[in-house]
This record gives C-alpha cells, structure tokens and sequence, in this order.
C-alpha cells in the first residue's frame, strides 16, 4: 500500500477471477484507492483491503464506490461487515454483476446511490461520462483527483483509452472527444483501476 498524498491510498492486489484467456491484455493486479476526509471514507473499487484500511474503515462513516458495475470486488463483504452504503453505475440486465443488489435496486435508486454521468454523489465526487453507459469517470474535486475506472487504462504502455475496449460502433477519435471535459478540470492525480496512478501529463498525452 502507498500513501499518495495524506489520507489518500493506492494499493494492488490479484483479482480472483483472473485468467490469460478473460484479460484483454490486463495483468492479475488491479488498483483500488481509499479517501479519507478526516469523518468519511471512500473505498474506490475495493480489493482486499490492507489492514490499515480495514482498520480506519471502522473508525469512519464508509461509503463503498464502483466505477462500474463489474468492479464490485469485495464490495459485497465489505458492505456486509461495515454496514456501509454502496454507490455505482446502473448495472447492465443480461449479466450477473452486482447479483446482491438486484432486488435493491429501486430502493438504491431513490436514495442516489445509483449514478449516472453528470450526476453529483452525496460523497464529494461528481460523476463524468467514460468508455461506455455504466464504466464511468469520478472526479473528486477536493483531492484534484480523476478516478478512471476502465475508461483510461495502463497495460504497459503508459495511460490510454484501449481502442479494442471500446464498443464496435465507436471508434477512438469519437470516444476522445466524448472524454475531452475531463481536460477542463484541474486534474492533478489521475487513478486507474489497471495500472498505477500518474499525473495529469499522461492525461493529456492519453486524450491527444
């Protein structure tokens, strides 16, 4: 685990479903993130939490955040254990993410835990258009940070928008000038979900 700046984490851990043949080029290591205001935390797509989270989360008021649907993680266990809410992109019908909170839905929906692009989160995030309908792009203003989700990516090659991971009806040029308000924000910190944080030059660069 790294502290980025204080009370703002990063760490890496293997996803258990992970295999060569489902990965689309990324590695087994994912990257989670944990913001501390000082009364609230936020655990951003988290994975296996390191003790000194886990730890704090329990001192603190804890909200769990997907970036999509898919990165639930240990979102489910942690909610259990912490009794914390859950807040995350609107789930797609014909697959199986998020399964525990299906019947909750609505209920999630009434109370604005259930995001789309545009909309501002109870938690100090605003939440901005991404690679597709439901993998969306947080910025959380009081850190200066861009939480990326799937939208912008490190497989290797430094910060990108993978073409390959786009749907088949977009291309990149049309996806990058979908994302290009992400550059009017003050953006300092840019967070990944795969790969390691970076700066806002290897926004720029990814975006260009």
């Amino acid at each position: 685990m790294r502290e980025l700046e204080t009370g703002l984490w990063h760490w890496e851990a293997s996803h258990p479903e992970w295999t060569a043949a489902n990965s689309e080029g990324w590695g087994p290591e994912v990257s989670s993130y944990a913001i501390d205001d000082g009364e609230r935390l936020l655990l951003i797509d988290p994975l296996a939490p390191p003790t000194e989270i886990d730890e704090l989360a329990a001192e603190r008021e804890t909200a769990i955040v997907l970036t999509s649907p898919w990165h639930e993680r240990d979102a489910q266990s942690l909610v259990e254990w912490l009794a914390a809410p859950v807040f995350l992109p609107r789930p797609d019908e014909f697959n199986d993410d998020v399964a525990w909170l299906r019947d909750d839905l609505e209920r999630l929906e009434k109370d604005g835990r259930v995001y789309s692009a545009g909309d501002r989160l109870p938690i100090g995030a605003e939440a901005f258009a991404g690679r597709l309908r439901n993998d969306l792009v947080l910025w959380v203003e009081g850190r200066r940070a861009l939480v990326v989700g799937d939208t912008l990516v490190d497989l290797g090659r430094g910060l990108e928008l993978p073409a390959d991971w786009l749907p088949k009806s977009v291309t990149r040029e049309q996806a990058v000038e979908a994302l290009r308000p992400l550059l009017e924000l003050p953006v300092e910190l840019v967070l990944p979900t795969h790969g390691a944080p970076t700066d806002r030059a290897a926004l720029e660069r990814a975006l260009s």
